[in-house]
């Protein structure tokens, strides 16, 4: 366990925020290899797996729910030196993440292709989509054991380990991504199949390693089955922070869907130059979202330890970091889209879209970090209700608009970038009305008791 109560702040972000971004950039880049083997099966494949890919959005939300909660009471527990009650916390968590990955199997495998039938653009990308998903859905539902482990040490200020586990189950992933989907030494090619089974086979392993990390050498939180046995009370304190963060990933894909849903008519190949734009802008926010999750246990901790003045400092230094970060990425992306784009397909159109995404939506990616750091200090708080109104009001102010002006004369693709600039930019100040809002509320401090005056003698 880590101590983020004391010592630089600075020092404590930059020190978890590499191992965080090193883990999250290993899977972006997984997915990205999977659409680059993937492109040599035709738009309709990439458009498919590009599409389904928006599923895991979904599911991400539900990862969130468990994954936010357990890092924000473990953190608070840790702040408060509770060790037993972190202990708690993380072993329901774990019950919790088995229950959700059961469902997601069933729930998954019954409704994969009517989803994929809500936003694909011709039946080529329906099947193909349904396919990566189904065999992509055991991937999904064992990262919600991944996911408990993982915020379980991030919330005790450890990082290194879930980090480590990542990338070898990435290059795990990279490695068998050619030999499943193109068929590299074996002669049997599964297509998109391949994606999604490379993808479940490396899952499972890192899910092992962990396993394995927390049996040997884990020693502030433990896997105990005395723990194991549902207790309604503590899933009720993990779901009441979870719940309305993971519902920000339930808006994200809303979102995405609706884009999906009015680029229809624009063809296979603005879904599929969405789908790769979307994917290398997700890389390129990737450290100033690691500053942010870095950000979210320090402000737990100090929380839960009653010291308000390191919680606000901790917000101001992150914010500043995730700026410089951004901006940064913004002038890369403005300047060299088509580096950051290279060798994901041939196709002209489909790459002329890509580009013309990255290039405008880049445009947001201050506003973003942003609203990643805002986002993560609620967390830290225990009060994710702010994260839900944010995200709630980005996706009103943009699915109105947009579905409006889809059906209007002269409707053009650049009209879907426009807003999405601009309902960016309001979520930003929205999120940092509301923690201005929530610091008042949360770390004001505490009224002074005035001592009654002695009574004059008669």
């Amino acid at each position: 366990m880590k101590d983020l109560t004391r010592g630089s702040i600075v020092s404590h972000i930059l020190s978890m925020a590499p191992p965080i971004v090193a883990g999250m950039i290993t899977i972006m880049i997984c997915q990205l290899v999977d659409l680059y083997f993937v492109a040599g099966l035709g738009e309709a494949a990439v458009a498919g797996v590009a599409a389904a890919g928006n599923a895991g959005f979904l599911i991400n939300g539900l990862m969130q729910v468990l994954g936010v909660g357990t890092v924000a009471l473990m953190a608070h527990a840790v702040g408060r030196r509770d060790r037993a009650d972190a202990n708690l916390v993380f072993n329901q968590s774990v019950v919790l993440s088995v229950l959700c990955g059961l469902l997601t199997l069933v729930v998954g495998a019954a409704l994969a292709r009517l989803y994929m039938r809500s936003v694909a653009a011709d039946e080529a990308t329906v099947e193909a989509g349904t396919t990566y998903l189904l065999w992509f859905m055991p991937a999904l539902a064992l990262q919600f054991v991944m996911q408990v482990m993982g915020a379980a040490l991030r919330a005790t200020g450890i990082v290194r380990p879930s980090m480590l586990v990542q990338v070898l189950a990435v290059i795990l992933n990279i490695a068998l991504a050619p030999v499943l989907i193109a068929g590299w030494g074996t002669g049997h090619a599964l297509g998109v199949a391949g994606a999604g089974l490379a993808s479940s086979i490396a899952v499972l392993i890192g899910v092992l390693m962990l396993f394995g990390y927390f049996h040997r050498f884990e020693r502030y939180v433990r896997l105990t089955p005395a723990q194991w046995r549902p207790q309604l009370r503590q899933w009720k304190r993990i779901l009441n922070v979870g719940l309305p963060a993971g519902g920000e990933f339930a808006i994200i894909f809303a979102w995405m869907g609706v884009i999906y849903y009015v680029l229809r008519d624009f063809g296979a190949a603005a879904q599929a130059g969405f789908g790769i734009g979307t994917r290398v802008l997700g890389l390129i926010q990737m450290p100033a979202l690691a500053v942010a999750l870095a950000a979210g246990p320090i402000a737990g901790q100090n929380f839960g330890a009653g010291n308000a003045r390191r919680v606000r400092d901790t917000f101001v230094k992150a914010v500043l970091i995730a700026t410089a970060v951004m901006i940064g990425f913004m002038i890369l992306a403005q300047c060299w889209p088509g580096l950051l784009l290279a060798g994901f397909s041939k196709d002209r159109e489909t790459m002329a879209v890509a580009m013309q995404f990255l290039q405008f939506v880049s445009l947001n990616l201050v506003a973003q970090g942003v609203i990643f750091t805002c986002h993560s200090m609620f967390q830290g708080l225990g009060n994710t209700k702010p994260v839900l109104l944010s995200s709630g009001t980005r996706l009103l102010t943009y699915a109105v608009p947009v579905i409006w002006l889809s059906t209007r004369p002269g409707f053009a693709i650049e009209h879907v970038w426009y807003l999405s600039i601009v309902t960016t930019t309001l979520q930003a100040a929205l999120a940092l009305w509301l923690l201005r809002r929530e610091f008042r509320k949360r770390l004001a401090p505490p009224e002074r008791k005035v001592s009654p005056e002695p009574m004059a003698a008669e």
